[in-house]
């Protein structure tokens, strides 16, 4: 018995962390209708900065923490708001969500820059270290009380603050109507800003608390946000007590697993059950109410005609063919590099830039084609490729088909769930990937060419990837194209005059996982060997961020994408961390203000 309360007074201090954090997220996203990806990064970048103050400049703890808490975090939460959020009030929800990514990206680089991992001084100790209260005949640390009344300390004081402050009707009425609120003389963009710090106070908070169990890794601390997105949507990002409870509850399941489950099953189910929960909850969710019309904050970009889409895509292989004939060794890699990395982002057009709807796990459908690549017909077979499409673009329709009644943020958190799950439970399987965690991917043969060299290889991909920009750019022209752009734009209207909203994501989803999974086939082929590691959650993020930035409604923007994917990486500046996350951060950041991109803007040139 005492083992059992000792995990259950475990579960209760994990579920406080979790839900500080959560509850971060919900004032913010209740106050300011912005959904922020980017609030675990934030709460790490504080942590560091606690560690930097405490423990590398060697400042009191109390006043350390007083600095980190009262000044550094209310600052850059709002900081963040006036430079980066506030221009997004009125955009659409994949801007929004493009933007706090990108700013994860930023901070993740920047963190791993300011504070290199090859460091290993970083170590955040406890406050009372030694010191413990026996309450039933379990000893219980004063850092695990201080956690559990922290917790509940917010939830309590949020929801009276909410509910019976001026200030916090007033955070609640912008995010509902901010131009009613502004006419009511509640001045919108300060109560943005006062969520934002709160919000960020919240991340700070939760950093501080998880640090010291973390060993101050910058990944861990960054993800510790993904627990506290399960406990936000138990609440419905709206309710602080059902957010606290939903903690709670993912709390105690962590560490009653741990204290009864089988250790050969332990680490799959600690690792999923956090995803297990997000997905649960969505699952019964409500379906959301259709978006009528709107008008929209950029004009969208008018369809390529088919004579420009067909000079470049004939283009494209011919600057192939001449680079491929004089390229040598690993640049004729990277070339091959930045042409299926192009097919990839090209999956997005028609999913995001067309249909409005995000995904995360674009490098997941990647990982799957390469992996039926390497399963079909020994490897190195047209078969292979038609299987890679196929797999996919099945796997598409069953990760949409649940969610269906969702969009926006949902589908957004749905498809992440999907892609950690996959990268935590399914690819690490030796069956998988193999005991060494790497496949062997050869390359097809066509019409008897085997493509041993690299050159020939790089002018098929560049015809693969001129023939799927014609097909999409012909697709947005068609009836399926244009249906895919009024979802985008009034669901609601679709639906008035009869259009089956359901099936035209679902085929949006199929087409879009089915390019990305010709795409892993072709990148498995080009790598000869590829592993797990290569098709993390991460390189989603930075694949959709990357898309965004160029401009996700324009078929340039995947040529963009995979450009600056693949070049980006090897450049390298000394001292730099992740320079292609930290300026694909940067950039998407700033793009901000323009939602539609840089492609877009050439476009209208």
């Amino acid at each position: 018995m005492s083992e059992f309360f000792s995990l259950l007074i475990a579960g209760i201090v994990y579920g406080s962390i979790y839900a500080v954090s959560a509850t971060g997220l919900v004032v913010t996203y209740t106050t300011t209708g912005i959904f922020n990806f980017a609030h675990g990064a934030l709460g790490m970048i504080l942590a560091y900065l606690f560690w930097q103050l405490w423990q590398g400049w060697h400042l009191p703890a109390p006043l350390a923490l007083v600095i980190v808490l009262l000044v550094a975090a209310p600052l850059l939460g709002a900081a963040v708001e006036r430079a980066v959020m506030r221009p997004l009030y009125g955009a659409s929800t994949g801007a929004r969500l493009a933007v706090t990514l990108g700013l994860l990206l930023m901070l993740v680089a920047l963190a791993q820059t300011l504070w290199p991992a090859t460091n290993s001084q970083y170590v955040l100790p406890e406050f009372f270290s030694g010191h413990n209260v026996g309450i039933g005949g379990v000893k219980i640390s004063i850092e695990q009380l201080i956690t559990v009344g922290v917790a509940l300390g917010a939830a309590l004081g949020l929801r009276v603050f909410f509910t019976r402050t001026t200030t916090g009707v007033s955070m609640r009425a912008v995010v509902d109507d901010p131009d009613l609120a502004r006419l009511a003389g509640t001045p919108a963009g300060r109560i943005s800003s006062y969520a934002w710090m709160i919000g960020v106070f919240f991340a700070a908070l939760a950093g501080i608390l998880i640090a010291p169990s973390t060993n101050m890794d910058v990944i861990v601390l960054t993800e510790l946000v993904i627990f506290g997105y399960a406990a936000a949507v138990v609440g419905r990002l709206r309710s602080i007590p059902l957010t606290f409870l939903g903690a709670m509850v993912l709390g105690i399941a962590y560490s009653m697993s741990i204290g009864y489950l089988p250790t050969d099953i332990l680490t799959d189910v600690t690792d999923a059950l956090p995803m297990a929960m997000l997905l649960i909850v969505l699952l019964v969710l409500p379906e959301v109410r259709l978006a009528v019309g709107r008008v929209p904050k950029v004009q969208p970009v008018r369809p390529a005609r088919a004579r420009s889409t067909v000079l470049a895509g004939a283009g494209l292989v011919a600057v192939t063919a001449v680079l491929a004939s004089f390229l040598q060794g690993t640049n004729l890699v990277t070339l091959g590099t930045v042409l299926v990395l192009g097919l990839a982002g090209l999956s997005l057009v028609p999913l995001s830039g067309y249909a409005g709807q995000v995904s995360l796990c674009q490098f997941t459908f990647l990982g799957l084609g390469a992996l039926a690549m390497h399963r079909v017909a020994g490897g190195d077979s047209v078969l292979g490729l038609l299987a890679a499409v196929g797999l996919c673009a099945a796997v598409g329709v069953v990760v949409a088909l649940p969610v269906l009644r969702l969009r926006g943020l949902y589908l957004a958190l749905a498809t992440l769930a999907f892609a950690v799950l996959m990268d935590q439970i399914f690819f690490p399987q030796t069956s998988v990937f193999g005991a060494g965690g790497t496949i062997l991917v050869g390359r097809p043969n066509l019409f008897g060419l085997r493509f041993a060299t690299d050159g020939p290889f790089d002018v098929l991909l560049a015809i693969v990837l001129a023939l799927c920009l014609i097909g999409v750019g012909a697709l947005r022209r068609g009836r399926f194209g244009r249906r895919l752009v009024a979802i985008n734009e009034s669901p609601a209207g679709c639906a008035t005059v009869g259009m089956s909203l359901n099936l035209t994501k679902l085929a949006v989803f199929a087409l879009s996982a089915g390019i990305a999974g010709l795409a892993g086939a072709l990148y498995g082929s080009l790598s000869h060997s590829v592993g797990a590691a290569q098709f993390g959650f991460l390189q989603s993020i930075v694949l959709f961020a990357g898309v965004t930035l160029a401009g996700a409604s324009t078929l340039s923007a995947a040529v963009a994408a995979g450009l600056f994917l693949a070049v980006g990486p090897l450049i390298h500046i000394p001292h730099v961390a992740g320079f292609t996350q930290l300026l694909v951060g940067f950039g998407v950041v700033s793009a901000g203000r323009n939602p539609a991109g840089v492609a877009a803007l050439w476009a209208r040139a």
